[in-house]
C-alpha cells in the first residue's frame, strides 16, 4: 500500500513536467478571430510570434493539473527578453537570503552597495522605501510593480552571476541565462563583475559578500541573433549592419511559464524542487505581481506616468483608460524592448473560477533599424497581447470543469 501511494504521488508530480503540448488549437483559435489576428497571422515570422497557453483544471483535492498548447513554440529562436528575466531574479533574491540561514537576515534587511570594478556604482538610500534604505525586499516590489531596471540590477548583484545562472538550471529552465544587467550597456567584462554587498542593523554588520567576478559566458547555439538592416550607435549614427544580440540575456518562453508554474503551484512540485522560499516569501511575490502601481504607498508611483494597467500588457494592452474588472488578477511579468513585447501571465476570474497561464511574445520594427526608437508597440504588439489575453479568457468562460477551483491563496484584493 505504501508503494501504491509514493507512485501516484509521483505521477501527480511529473503531471508539471511531462504534459504533451498541443500544437493545434491555438492556431485555429487564431483563424477564427481574422479581425483581431489577421495581419500578423499574415506574417507571423516577421512578427516574432511566440504563445505558449496552458489550462489548469483542480481535482476535487483542489491540486493542478495542466494541459498546455502552443503556436510556433521554438526555444532555439532568439527574442530579447527584455524586463522578463526579472522574475526569476526577484525570486533567486529571495530564495538567497533564505538560503544563507542567518538568523538576523532578512528580505527586510537594509543593505549598502559598494563599488569594486569600473562603471560600479554605490547604493546607500532608496527613497521610495518607507525607512528610506534598500532591501531586498524593496526591490522585489519595485520590479514587480512598475519593472524598476535598477531593482533588477541590484538583485543581480546581490545574487552573482554564476550562482543565478546554477540556480536557473538547478530549478529546471533549458534554454536560459541571465548574464547582464540592464539599460546601462553591460556587456563584455563589465557583465562579469558584481559589487561588494553589506547587510547591517544600525552600527551592526549583518552579512557581508565580496565583490565576485563569473568568467563564463554562457555560450548557446541560437538562431536570429543577428535582426535588421541597420542600427543607432551611441553617437545616433546610423550603421548599416545588422544588430547583434550576442551575449545577452536569454529567457525561452517555455522556461518563462516553467518557472511562473513552479512559484504559483509548488504544490505541484517534488519537495526537492521547489523553490526555497517562505510563506511570506511567496505571499510577497503573489502580492506585488497582482497589484496595481496606485495601490503601492512605498513605493509610490505618478498615476500620470505608472496608470493601473502599465503592467498588464496580456488583457489589457497598455490602454490607459482601460475598466478595471475588479473580478480579474493578473500574476505577471512583462517585457518591453527593441520592438519586443513579452507578457508571462496567470490569470486569475475569481467570480467565475477562471484560471490560466498565458505566455506570449510578438514583435514589430518595420523599418529594421534598431536602437531609433521607432516600434510599433501601439499599434501591433499592444493590441495582440490585448486580444489574445481576452480571446483566451473568453474560452476560458465556456470551458465546464468538474471542480471549481479554490483560489483564495491568490485573492490580495483590498
Amino acid at each position: 500500500m505504501h508503494k501504491y501511494f509514493i507512485l501516484i504521488f509521483t505521477l501527480f508530480m511529473s503531471d508539471a513536467y511531462a504534459q504533451q503540448i498541443d500544437t493545434v488549437y491555438l492556431e485555429k483559435l487564431l483563424q477564427s478571430h481574422p479581425d483581431l489576428f489577421q495581419n500578423i497571422l499574415s506574417h507571423p515570422t516577421k512578427n516574432e510570434v511566440q504563445i505558449l497557453y496552458t489550462q489548469i483544471d483542480r481535482d476535487k483535492s483542489n491540486r493542478p493539473h495542466f494541459r498546455s498548447y502552443s503556436y510556433r513554440l521554438n526555444p532555439n529562436w532568439y527574442f530579447y527578453p527584455a524586463s522578463t528575466v526579472k522574475l526569476p531574479t526577484a525570486i533567486l533574491a529571495l530564495e538567497k537570503i533564505n538560503d544563507l540561514h542567518l538568523a538576523d537576515l532578512t528580505k527586510d534587511t537594509p543593505l549598502r552597495i559598494d563599488s569594486a570594478f569600473e562603471k560600479q556604482t554605490k547604493v546607500l538610500v532608496d527613497e521610495s522605501a518607507a525607512n528610506g534604505l534598500p532591501s531586498v525586499a524593496q526591490y522585489v516590489k519595485k520590479i514587480l510593480l512598475t519593472s524598476d531596471n535598477d531593482a533588477q540590477n541590484r538583485l543581480f548583484e546581490f545574487i552573482g552571476r554564476a550562482e543565478l545562472n546554477a540556480k536557473l538550471k538547478k530549478h529546471g529552465t533549458k534554454y536560459s541565462r541571465i548574464v547582464n544587467r540592464l539599460a546601462i550597456g553591460d556587456k563584455g567584462i563589465w557583465a562579469k563583475h558584481t559589487n561588494p554587498i553589506t547587510f547591517y542593523n544600525g552600527k551592526d554588520v549583518i552579512y557581508q559578500q565580496a565583490a565576485q567576478f563569473d568568467p563564463k559566458d554562457y555560450t548557446m547555439k541560437l538562431a536570429n541573433t543577428l535582426q535588421g538592416k541597420g542600427y543607432m550607435n551611441d553617437k545616433d549614427e546610423l550603421i548599416h549592419e545588422p544588430w547583434s544580440f550576442e551575449g545577452l540575456n536569454v529567457y525561452a518562453l517555455e522556461d518563462q511559464q516553467f518557472i511562473l508554474k513552479k512559484l504559483l503551484f509548488p504544490e505541484a512540485f517534488q519537495p526537492k524542487e521547489r523553490f526555497n522560499l517562505k510563506k511570506e516569501d511567496y505571499d510577497l511575490l503573489y502580492d506585488y505581481m497582482s497589484r496595481y502601481p496606485f495601490e503601492s504607498d512605498f513605493p509610490k508611483y505618478d498615476p500620470t506616468e505608472f496608470w493601473p494597467t502599465y503592467s498588464k500588457l496580456l488583457f489589457y494592452g497598455r490602454e490607459k483608460n482601460a475598466t478595471l474588472n475588479p473580478n480579474i488578477r493578473i500574476f505577471n511579468k512583462y517585457g518591453d524592448s527593441y520592438g519586443y513585447n513579452i507578457d508571462n501571465a496567470y490569470i486569475v476570474d475569481f467570480e467565475h473560477g477562471v484560471e490560466f497561464m498565458l505566455a506570449v511574445v510578438v514583435q514589430s520594427n518595420e523599418n529594421g533599424i534598431y536602437n531609433d526608437g521607432r516600434y510599433e508597440y501601439d499599434t501591433v504588439t499592444y493590441p495582440f497581447l490585448k486580444n489574445i489575453g481576452q480571446v483566451i479568457y473568453q474560452e476560458e468562460l465556456k470551458r465546464v470543469k468538474k471542480f471549481k477551483p479554490d483560489l483564495s491563496k491568490f485573492d490580495f484584493r483590498k
